[in-house]
């Protein structure tokens, strides 16, 4: 996709799930959150995958194994294989082990998807830093993990051994809100030790490199609700993606994204998948989608028209990104959201 194709979003006539052949799927904040399905998830899931969409997931979350979110999501009723998923500890995992020989004693700070994937790429998994480990492999390790393995990770790095982590996502969502994530508990670990780790996943190429060997897709979408991992990572892999506000990211977040975090389409949920995407046209001024037209004039954002609220936060991303260009656009568009009820 050219750069200038990202500077409003596209526009399609037949649906996401027609139009592409797998759909790459976050999962926090996207298909569930707090062990809950997001409300439509399931039953747009099923939809696609019935019209003939492979579905696979993607997740930054190396808390849990591939079998385990595969049972989950079908407990949820959303049918899952393990080969269907594709976590953060699996690609920091191979990063690892492309730099250690075989049988490497690695030091694990977080939980046990991150164990089984050192495992399965030949290496050892060992719990203290005074077992002889020549590396340390951070992930998300559930609310519960201890202060005590940070200092555990921290004496190990301080003696300089190389520090690789599964992702940086300072927060995830949770049943009740948003939550720290393995971002926060790597600046612990950064701030003890002043050292910098290599990171895996998205948006880095180790998780897009690690995607696309397990799944083979040709015509990717990438679908998730975090502009500065889900996106960014699309846009580092050259693929379309398809932002869903059930998570992270909100309207005025997107409206102020610099390029790189600009989705090709987005929608309020993971029924966005079932549809076409209207396309946003220039008007005059600005820019129109559906019954809605949206400009920027003197350095305030204007809103006319009536119609779906998406489609009026579609011709305001836009207007915005026309006139942010390259960097991002920092008016403010709490009035604008606000008439759209977003």
């Amino acid at each position: 996709m050219s750069q200038s194709s990202r500077t409003r979003p596209s526009g399609i006539g037949t649906a996401l799930s027609e139009a592409y052949d797998t759909a790459l799927l976050d999962l926090d904040g996207v298909v569930y959150a707090g062990g809950q399905a997001i409300d439509h998830a399931v039953e747009a899931l099923g939809t696609a995958r019935d019209g003939g969409m492979h579905l696979a997931y993607v997740t930054n979350n190396a808390l849990r194994t591939p079998d385990a979110v595969a049972e989950h999501l079908t407990e949820l009723g959303v049918p899952a294989e393990p080969a269907d998923v594709i976590t953060s500890a699996q690609a920091v995992a191979r990063l690892i082990a492309d730099q250690l020989p075989a049988g490497a004693r690695v030091l694990v700070i977080g939980g046990e998807g991150l164990r089984v994937a050192l495992r399965e790429r030949g290496l050892r998994p060992v719990e203290s830093a005074d077992d002889e480990p020549v590396a340390v492999a951070q992930g998300y390790g559930g609310p519960d993990m201890t202060w005590g393995r940070f200092a555990e990770a921290a004496h190990a790095v301080n003696r300089g051994l190389p520090w690789f982590a599964s992702n940086t996502d300072l927060t995830i969502p949770s049943a009740r809100g948003i939550a720290p994530g393995n971002g926060a508990a790597v600046e612990v670990v950064r701030i003890a030790t002043g050292a910098e780790p290599q990171v895996a996943g998205k948006p880095l190429p180790p998780m897009h490199r690690e995607t696309v060997l397990r799944t083979g897709a040709e015509r990717p979408l990438v679908v998730g609700d975090r502009l500065d991992t889900d996106i960014e990572g699309a846009f580092n892999g050259g693929v379309d993606s398809l932002l869903v506000l059930t998570g992270v990211a909100d309207a005025a977040q997107l409206l102020a994204a610099k390029p790189e975090h600009r989705p090709t389409y987005v929608a309020a949920d993971l029924r966005g998948l079932l549809t076409g995407q209207p396309e946003v046209t220039p008007e005059g001024e600005g820019f129109g989608c559906g019954g809605w037209t949206a400009s920027v004039r003197g350095e305030q954002f204007v809103l006319e028209g009536d119609g779906e609220a998406l489609d009026g936060l579609r011709a305001l991303c836009g207007a915005a990104w026309s006139h942010a260009g390259a960097g991002s656009c920092g008016l403010d568009a709490g009035k604008a959201v606000a008439r759209l009820g977003l």
